[in-house]
């Protein structure tokens, strides 16, 4: 049974068991996690004029939780898109909420 768990973890990766290991995750976990390294501190180092600060997240029209999981799913270039099978919409939620929460 242990073999058979490891081939398909080895052959599906870990995003096979993303839903259920990722229930107890903070926002702010699943953020350094996925998001971090793009946006240090809620900046950008893409494109330093789309920061997850307010202000300017705002001004881009990005105004809500909903807004940002759009980002995420349908991102614009040079942003890696984070579709359902490797961000559930659950965990999609949680690190929308962190993003409004903390970078303001």
């Amino acid at each position: 049974m242990i073999s058979l768990l490891a081939i398909s973890v080895s052959l599906f990766g870990p995003s096979l068991f993303a839903e259920e290991t990722s229930k107890g995750t903070s926002g702010e976990a699943l953020f350094k996690d996925n998001c971090a390294v793009c946006h240090p501190n809620g900046g950008n180092i893409i494109n330093p004029l789309k920061p997850l600060h307010k202000k300017e997240r705002e001004a881009n029209g990005v105004k809500t939780a909903a807004d940002i999981v759009g980002k995420m799913r349908n991102p614009g270039p040079g942003m890696t898109k984070f579709d359902e099978k490797t961000i559930s919409d659950a965990d999609a939620k949680k690190i929308a909420e962190y993003i409004l929460k903390t970078f303001k």
